[in-house]
């Protein structure tokens, strides 16, 4: 049985007004707006969680707090990846502990390594938590490496928990040729929002979204739509949700997103440096897509 299907929501990390702490209370009401909307499952401590801008005992007890929270409501994946294997395990381990449904790795970034390095990283951390299944993340514009189908079909084929893969590389022709080099024995999830049709098309299960932080709804009924045979449906929210995601990377993510947020209400409060505050006249732009979607008054 698959981790999830159709929506899961990359979720930003909320702070207080000063940055220093991670809040908690408006965590939880995050969490529940998720749920209520539709979400399917919470992706805790990824990129557009700000999770590299966190110690690790934050990185933890981020991760526990939304394991616990959820209680079981939807799948929670925690974000695990380090450019440093024994650190990765380490987080895998804890992760695994708290009852993680799974557990989401990058390709290690900066010092990035060969894509045998990569296999044997992956495979380390995967042995360390048997019982727990691996979903891969490639995301090569903020790692600078990228797991080619060929390291990804070695490893699903010969590390029973690691069942899936996160694909947020763009390469529409590096993903078929990984459904191929699989026989489509993986869990395919689209890492890029504009691209959640043509992946699902390649036998993708769905979407681990940041369009879903402020459009839960939508990015559900994309997928639930293409799964129950209304291609052309799904293809419609795809069409519809474009303005968003534009607006959501028009600076780098999770810049815009968080500013998203706060527009809706929530208090999510400020980016950790390097990370700064959206320019005005994008943030205007973004307000004034948000009101299209009907997402605003």
């Amino acid at each position: 049985m698959s981790v999830f299907m159709n929506s899961a929501v990359a979720i930003v990390t909320p702070f207080t007004e000063d940055g220093s702490k991670i809040n908690y209370d408006v965590f939880a009401q995050l969490v529940d707006y998720q749920i209520e909307n539709g979400s399917d499952a919470i992706v805790v401590c990824g990129s557009t969680g700000e999770a590299a801008t966190m110690t690790e005992e934050e990185h933890l007890d981020a991760c526990k707090f939304v394991i616990d929270y959820v209680h079981g409501r939807v799948p929670v994946i925690a974000g695990t990846g380090s450019n440093w294997t024994k650190t990765a395990i380490e987080l895998s381990k804890e992760a695994a502990g708290f009852g993680a449904d799974a557990v989401l790795v990058v390709t290690p970034y900066y010092n990035k390594g060969t894509q045998e390095g990569m296999a044997q990283h992956f495979t380390q951390i995967a042995e360390a938590i048997p019982s727990t299944p691996v979903i891969l993340y490639n995301v090569p514009s903020r790692t600078g490496g990228n797991i080619l189908p060929s390291t990804v079909a070695r490893l699903v084929k010969n590390v029973d928990n690691i069942v899936g893969i996160k694909e947020a590389s763009g390469d529409i022709s590096q993903i078929v040729k990984l459904m191929t080099l699989t026989d489509g024995n993986i869990e395919l999830y689209s890492g890029n929002d504009d691209q959640v049709v043509p992946l699902m098309s390649m036998g993708g299960l769905g979407v681990i979204s940041v369009v879903a932080n402020i459009a839960p709804r939508a990015m559900h009924d994309m997928c639930a739509k293409f799964h129950a045979g209304d291609v052309a449906g799904a293809a419609a929210i795809q069409r519809q949700t474009h303005a968003l995601y534009e607006n959501l990377f028009s600076e780098v993510n999770p810049i815009p997103v968080k500013k998203a947020v706060n527009l809706m209400g929530f208090n999510a409060g400020p980016l950790r440096l390097p990370l700064t505050e959206m320019s005005a006249g994008a943030a205007a732009k973004l307000e004034e897509a948000m009101k299209d979607f009907g997402l605003l008054a």
